[in-house]
């Protein structure tokens, strides 16, 4: 099964110079913990919502001033949507996160793919409870910090 059959089209971004306030609002309002984040025309890195709590939040920043581009992630995970699904899997095991971004091979952002998408239909059930226990380490590990 190839990504772009469980993928989640339906993609928000914003852009380098939009205020943490902005995009805190739309994670709120879209019930989503990261959006990725373009120069207007490519993906550059993804913002989570740990990036605004641990980069502005805790050191007392302006949320109405300070910007997506100085709270967010450096580097970005990313799946093609040609590749299969157990891509998607072993990459979100490596790096223990819930999302990945999906790209083209033009490396145009088409959506995202969650744990919860390979879950809901996905079929490799071994494959995907790895990976939910990846993360849930990770989740733990956060915490215990």
């Amino acid at each position: 099964m190839k990504i772009s059959d469980v993928m989640t089209r339906a993609v928000k971004t914003i852009l380098l110079d939009t205020p943490l306030c902005d995009a805190a609002e739309q994670m709120r309002a879209q019930d989503i913990g990261a959006l990725p984040v373009t120069d207007g025309e490519k993906i550059k890195v993804m913002l989570t919502d740990r990036d605004i709590v641990t980069r502005a939040v805790a050191t007392g920043k302006d949320l109405r001033r300070t910007t997506a581009k100085e709270a967010m992630s450096a580097h970005i995970q990313y799946v093609f949507e040609d590749e299969n699904i157990n891509t998607a899997a072993e990459t979100m095991s490596a790096h223990q996160i819930r999302r990945l971004v999906v790209l083209n091979r033009d490396k145009r952002l088409v959506g995202f793919v969650s744990l919860g998408d390979l879950s809901r239909k996905g079929q490799d059930e071994h494959l995907l409870a790895g990976v939910a226990r990846c993360c849930s380490e990770s989740a733990a590990q956060h915490a215990a910090h």
